[in-house]
């Protein structure tokens, strides 16, 4: 097989690469190691950055969107006795939206078999050879067992931080925090108990309640490395966040409801650079990971695939290798500003056994919820700065 741009993984990052490509008359295959199932039903991320918007909405991607999804002012910013609203549209004139990764990967889905895209699933022993020559290529056994080889121009790694993408960048500089706590996160059939996003900072760890739906909620709890979900009865895991969230606090209540999915997530932030080897080129999670606290995952994929569809665009279509040559390092301006937001928001918000920490911790909140500087600063970034940043 031959074709422009080879993109391993079917995520939300390959997807949407795939459709930006197909948008500037560039094919591609796409290759991919789970069903198209898996791959659907996978949770992750819900919050889409104003960009992030307006990039789907700019490519044929936001109908579903802008019906079913769940335009948020703001969030609340907690820590007991106190809850404080930042207001980002007040703040920065720009907003959020809560709308679930699976969702977005659903109308990626639909409009990339619309457009006849070429995708394998449930491939295996997938390979990447000759990255540094003008003849790149991929081999892979495809689910009926043959043995295929892919031929393209360029490849673009979009298969997460277990791929074999981010392996075949050799020599690369690698940098990596591994926090002491994960997140417990839930999904429950009951409708949210707030209209917006509640980070709470409590004493006995972090906690949040989001959202995916007006009848399902999400909902989060620190909780140590290693922990088994099974080990926490529905009971706990209600009790816990309501203690956490301030439940009969000024006459807020939360409402509890069946359980229909629990896992725990470590927490950890990842960088490798440079996202670019010959004419291979990472994007998403094969480059960088962040802790889920300041809602960046998904939207720092959007925002590589933007940057890697025009680099390739141009290259491919306009013979100027200008943007490509650029890309990683201008992916990589974002991707720290990011990872250090997220960083930030995570060391705010979760606990220690220091009680140090913890006086610093609520210093802080109180400066962000109480200075329109320091609320500013927490709004811009998580609304999100432009994709061109």
């Amino acid at each position: 097989m031959r074709t422009q741009v080879a993109i391993i993984g079917a995520g939300p990052a390959g997807l949407l690469l795939s459709h930006l490509l197909a948008r500037g008359g560039v094919e591609s295959v796409v290759l991919e190691t789970r069903s198209e199932e898996y791959v659907a039903a996978r949770i992750r991320a819900g919050i889409l950055e104003h960009s992030s918007v307006e990039l789907l909405e700019s490519v044929g991607l936001g109908s579903r969107l802008r019906a079913e999804g769940d335009q948020h002012r703001g969030i609340y910013l907690q820590w007991p006795g106190e809850r404080h609203h930042l207001d980002f549209v007040d703040l920065t004139g720009r907003s959020v939206w809560v709308y679930g990764q699976t969702e977005v990967q659903k109308d990626l889905i639909a409009a990339r078999h619309a457009d006849g895209q070429e995708i394998h699933y449930e491939v295996s022993d997938v390979s990447l050879h000759d990255v540094e020559s003008d003849q790149p290529y991929v081999t892979f056994t495809d689910k009926n067992g043959l043995i295929c080889r892919l031929d393209a121009l360029y490849l673009a790694g979009c298969d997460g931080s277990f791929g074999p993408s981010r392996q075949a960048v050799p020599a690369a500089e690698t940098y990596e925090k591994v926090y002491p706590y994960s997140w417990f996160g839930i999904l429950a059939d009951v409708a949210p108990s707030t209209d917006e996003l509640i980070y709470a900072w409590h004493p006995n760890g972090f906690a949040l309640h989001s959202m995916r739906s007006a009848s399902v909620s999400r909902l989060y709890l620190q909780v140590p490395n290693g922990t088994d979900p099974r080990s926490w009865s529905d009971d706990r895991i209600w009790e816990e966040l309501s203690t956490r969230l301030g439940h009969g606090q000024n006459g807020w209540k939360l409402n509890p409801g069946p359980i229909t999915d629990r896992s725990v997530l470590p927490m950890r932030s990842y960088v490798q650079t440079p996202m670019r080897h010959g004419n291979l080129f990472l994007a998403g999670d094969a480059a960088h990971i962040v802790p889920p606290t300041g809602a960046k995952g998904l939207n720092l994929a959007i925002a590589d695939v933007a940057l890697l569809s025009r680099a390739l665009v141009a290259s491919l279509r306009e013979k100027n290798p200008a943007l490509a040559d650029r890309y990683s390092d201008d992916a990589q301006r974002r991707v720290w500003r990011c990872t250090h937001f997220s960083w930030w928001m995570t060391t705010m918000l979760h606990v220690s056994d220091d009680p140090f920490d913890a006086e610093l911790q609520l210093s802080q909140l109180r400066w962000v919820a109480g200075s329109r500087a320091g609320a500013t600063g927490l709004a811009e970034n998580y609304a999100g700065l432009p994709i061109g940043y």
